[in-house]
Order: structure tokens, then sequence, then C-alpha cells
């Protein structure tokens, strides 16, 4: 199984499925499962039971709006100089040997 390309706190477009071109950014990186949790995308409502902590103020019951999974074809990295969506490459620094992040669109360092 591949590493994912995409790091938490990126900026990201949904390119497919019911969220299609909503922006938002990395909350979460899901390796095992290929998938990202993106801030604002695929929200969907849980009924949370109320929970009571000794000591504590609890978990607070009623329902919940929360941010689902997405997998990680579904999205695109935001290249910062255009605003579209880009894929991701590698170049290796000439005079450090650092391995930095590119766009494949502009060639820019993300």
């Amino acid at each position: 199984m591949a590493r994912p390309r995409i790091k938490k706190g990126d900026e990201v477009i949904v390119i497919a499925g019911k969220d299609v071109g909503v922006r938002g950014r990395v909350l979460e990186v899901l390796p095992k499962a290929n998938k990202v949790i993106v801030e604002g995308v695929n929200r969907v409502t849980r009924h949370e039971k109320l929970r009571m902590a000794q000591g504590r103020g609890g978990q607070e019951g009623g329902i919940m709006h929360k941010e689902a999974p997405v997998h990680i074809s579904n999205v695109a990295i935001v290249d910062p100089s255009e605003g579209k969506g880009t894929r991701i490459g590698y170049r290796v620094e000439s005079g450090t040997g650092a391995k930095v992040r590119i766009s494949k669109r502009t060639g820019t360092e993300l």
C-alpha cells in the first residue's frame, strides 16, 4: 500500500461525489483506509447519547453534525498559484538533498 501524498493541513478540492467543487482543509488522514477527513465536506448527522462522567461535565447529548471520511482519490490538492486542483510530484533539492512536494500542474513547491 502506497503512502498517501496528501497531508494534514493541506487545502484540497473535492473532485467526485456529492460535494464536488467544495474546498476544505484536511483535518485527518487515515492511511490504512485510504481516506481523509476534510473540514466541511461529507457532513453526517449523528444522534449522541448523553453521558455523565464523574467529576467532569460529561458529553452533551443530542443531534451532532460531523465530517465523515472521503476516499483519497476523490480529492485533489489545491495549487496555491492557480487555485485549481493538481496532482502531486516530488523533487530532490540539489544542495540539501531534501525531498519536496511539487505541483504537477505548474511545478511550484507545495
